[in-house]
């Protein structure tokens, strides 16, 4: 059996709970976290940045053993040299066991650089703030790097130990053309992805580093001074090793961040007798049977604060919340402040009414302003740490696929247009803001969007317009489409709201709209399944083959396609109904991609197009991925069509026929 070292992923894993320690790697457990390493790594954007960063650092030795004896003992023998780089590196101390990315060995001088998926502006990041306290959006990385520096400190005394995070410079400019593709995904012998270094990278592909590498020795002196929960860092790490290395569990309060628990058990994963850690802690502090789990409760409450605290009090089902909890109080704006909205989802549980509200007065005032044809666009973009285009800064934002939907007055859809492009190394911003300009500029109809998303990416094209060198003729014609149908973000330098500034659904779902079934997200993904459920017109009118059909709706993707399918009396969610967008990767692993809202840039789509990008592929896979992101980007917009139209049947119910009603 392996050693039960606490390792630097079973330390992360901590920091979000002690108890998930436990559950760690034990195959009765259910665990919501995407099964493939290598398919997360891809999604979150940054696989790549290790093998650049070792590129910084020439003539190394790489440790590519799993096993823990030889890895310490390869790492070791290097270190008996004088000087020494080692990619890798293998250290131990009691049971505490860590890989360091890059290890510099200079005579009694040692450096761990922890490379991480992450960008850095050395002009205006800090670790700490004016208190001397770690930023909190920093305190998962530096306490990784803290960790490998005390095993390193613990296990090397007569050493001198720095510390640094290597992360993407957002000031650094790619130095080349092509150099994210130089960075290939490929498949090892025993059918593995790895990523391999093409051949053909040049000194002029590092002439400017792109990684910044940033000393941290500050930050992990306050945390070893702050320690953890009222004990020293060292007293802390050790209780977790200890009780790692015993598999004890860590009895740890309930907070609101169990609602991200990973160790849950899906439908299909309880019908299998897996166990669910999630309820199995909330058994054991709070005595609950099945039947509790089945009552909404506080975690639930959509963007409340007080979360902890009524936890902390027992007071966790929402039956227990009582109005004063929550202080409702309007804000001086159409439709639901936030705390309405919260008290009212509260109250429709204590009611037992499963039934939607809407604000039909404030929600007919808006439409009644909207101008027709209404045009409905959704965008899929990227952002990837090794830029592909030579002047790129990392991270910097790429808009490569948009779906539009178009209603027009005589309640007439079109699936009007849409644009991809997946070409490897192609900068297709530019190319975007032309295609959709032209879908856009013959009428002055309403645009909508759902979230921010897409006006923050107009306004990123804006300021790489506005910025860029090159030679661009239609800059100015480009640059003031977007001004007119966005407005300007914080920190703009110059400040603008569209004429034809497009409106976003989310705001109206959140200020005039509710479903229990939503239980308290506002995501689409939410909103979708619990409208089909709740529209008797909608289900009566996508039940028909109609969409894709000859004298149906148009489509640009779909041939006499139905959307409504019921299982179990419930309309199924649409996005079940396509094919898998990716033959290879496992169903649990594409619904997580698919649903998952903390991906830094998540989803199935970035996914599939940073696949595309990276990865030797078939014609036939490249086909097939091609033809599912057309299908999936042309739903994301036809959901927001459904969404109106439910809407417009609720409140103009005259204008729908007979028993074509929201019930």
């Amino acid at each position: 059996m392996k050693p039960r070292y606490l390792t630097k992923s079973r330390f992360k894993l901590a920091l979000e709970c002690p108890t998930k320690l436990y559950y760690d790697g034990k195959t009765e457990y259910a665990n919501q976290n995407i099964e493939d390493p290598f398919l997360e790594a891809l999604a979150d954007g940054g696989f790549q940045v290790g093998e650049l960063a070792k590129k910084y650092f020439p003539g190394g030795c790489e440790i590519k053993t799993l096993d823990y004896d030889e890895a310490l003992h390869q790492t070791n023998e290097l270190l008996k040299q004088e000087n020494a780089t080692i990619y890798e590196a293998a250290i131990l101390f009691n049971n505490l066991f860590v890989r360091v990315d890059i290890l510099r060995k200079n005579e009694n001088k040692i450096e761990l650089v922890e490379v991480k998926a992450k960008s850095f502006d050395a002009a205006k990041d800090s670790f700490l703030n004016a208190n001397g306290e770690i930023v909190t959006k920093w305190f998962p990385y530096l306490s990784d790097i803290a960790f490998q520096k005390y095993v390193a400190m613990n296990s090397f005394p007569n050493h001198e130990i720095s510390a640094y995070l290597m992360m993407a410079d957002k000031n650094a400019s790619c130095p080349t053309n092509g150099l994210n593709q130089k960075f290939k995904v490929a498949k090892d012998a025993n059918g593995r992805k790895k990523v391999v270094v093409t051949q053909q990278l040049s000194a002029e592909d590092l002439a400017e580093q792109i990684l910044l590498q940033v000393n941290v020795d500050e930050p992990c002196a306050a945390i070893y001074s702050n320690g953890f929960e009222d004990v020293s860092f060292g007293e802390y790490v050790a209780l977790l090793a200890d009780h790692y290395q015993r598999d004890e569990k860590i009895g740890w309060p309930l907070s609101a961040t169990c609602a991200k628990c990973q160790y849950r058990t899906n439908k299909q994963e309880k019908t299998l007798g897996l166990k669910s850690g999630f309820e199995e802690c909330w058994r054991e502090k709070l005595n609950w049977t099945d039947n509790d789990f089945l009552e909404p409760n506080v975690i639930e409450i959509w963007s409340f604060r007080k979360k902890n605290q009524y936890i902390k009090e027992g007071r966790i089902k929402l039956s227990e919340i009582a109005e004063e909890d929550i202080s409702p109080k309007a804000d001086k704006k159409p439709g639901l402040s936030p705390t309405q909205r919260q008290w009212l989802q509260v109250q429709k549980v204590q009611c037992q009414d499963t039934t939607c509200w809407i604000d039909s007065e404030n929600l007919r005032r808006e439409m009644s302003g909207w101008i027709y044809p209404l045009h409905f666009i959704d965008f899929e973009t990227s952002s990837v740490a090794i830029p592909f285009n030579k002047g790129r800064r990392p991270y910097e934002g790429i808009a490569f696929q948009f779906s539009h939907h178009v209603i027009y007055e005589d309640g007439q859809i079109e699936h009007r247009g849409q644009y991809l492009n997946v070409e490897p190394g192609k900068f297709p911003n530019y190319e975007f803001i032309r295609s959709l300009k032209a879908e856009l500029e013959y009428d002055n109809g309403s645009i909508f969007r759902y979230a921010a998303h897409e006006n923050t990416y107009l306004n990123l094209i804006y300021k790489q317009l506005m910025e860029d060198q090159e030679e661009i003729p239609d800059r100015e014609t480009l640059c003031h489409f977007i001004r007119t149908i966005t407005q300007s973000v914080g920190g703009s330098e110059a400040q603008w709201n569209g004429v034809r500034n497009m409106i976003d659904m989310c705001e109206l779902v959140k200020r005039y709209y509710y479903s229990p079934a939503m239980k308290g997200s506002n995501s689409i993904k939410q909103v979708l399944p619990s409208i089909l459920n709740s529209s008797r017109f909608l289900q009566e009118k996508y039940s028909k083959p109609i969409y894709g059909a000859q004298g149906g709706i148009t489509s640009l993707n779909y041939n006499n396609w139905k959307w409504i399918e019921f299982v179990d009396d419930r309309v199924k969610d649409p996005y079940k109904l396509l094919p898998k967008m990716f033959q290879d990767v496992s169903e649990k692993d594409f619904e997580l991609l698919s649903d998952s809202e903390d991906l830094n840039n998540g989803g199935a789509a970035l996914t599939a197009y940073a696949r595309l990008q990276f990865e030797e592929m078939t014609d036939y896979e490249r086909k097939e991925i091609h033809q599912a992101l057309l299908k999936y980007c042309e739903l994301d917009t036809l959901a927001m069509v459904m969404i109106y139209e439910a809407w417009k049947d609720m409140i103009f119910p005259l204008e729908h026929s007979g028993e074509d009603r929201l019930s």
